[in-house]
């Protein structure tokens, strides 16, 4: 006979584990009725979405043995010179020990180079090197012409809206981080 799993005696709310309570909970006095049911068209509309964009600069990486995490790192580093390991390792939430093999495969290329901090010696500042500018805008122009076609399709205020939803989708603690590495550039044309 199969083994019988009792019923969780306190049902958890899958939404309050996963996101913090300012994203489960936007509007506390709206909650969902059941049959609004999950949003599947959007849900795969930015996975598709999503998976063409980044398909782009896949194509471009393979030519170099590089991968997606090594795209984070370059557009990171190159975005803002200086960037110590501490801040991108904050930026990218991931750990260090993954950081450093993708971070030494960019310097032992010659795309990023790690130099002592001016103000504090033991601290590794992130620099990408003519190489890795190079691809770091090639990688760019090509995620650039996708939202151009984009963009061109849903009028003149699709820059706007489209910043504006996505920063929407961004988790509310983490949106002033994100828009302090934007630069404020949010939203603008």
């Amino acid at each position: 006979m199969g083994v019988v799993v009792p019923p969780d005696p306190k049902p958890t709310d899958l939404m309050s584990v996963s996101m913090p309570p300012e994203a489960a909970n936007l509007d506390p006095g709206r909650r969902p009725r059941r049959d609004d049911g999950p949003m599947y068209d959007l849900i795969e509309l930015l996975f598709f979405a999503y998976r063409d964009f980044v398909g782009d600069a896949d194509r471009l990486l393979e030519a170099y043995g590089f991968g997606r995490a090594h795209h984070r790192v370059l557009y990171f580093v190159s975005r803002r010179p200086g960037l110590t390991i501490a801040d991108l390792l904050e930026i990218l939430r991931i750990t260090k020990q993954s950081l450093n093999r993708v971070l030494r495969e960019l310097i032992d290329k010659g795309f990023i180079e790690a130099r002592a901090g001016a103000s504090d010696r033991r601290r590794r500042e992130l620099y990408a090197t003519a190489d890795g500018e190079r691809l770091a805008l090639r990688l760019a122009e090509a995620q650039t012409r996708r939202f151009a076609v984009a963009l061109d399709k849903i009028g003149p205020s699709g820059r706007h809206l489209a910043a504006r939803f996505l920063s929407a989708m961004i988790d509310p603690q983490e949106e002033s981080s994100a828009i302090t590495t934007l630069g404020s550039r949010v939203g603008r044309s």
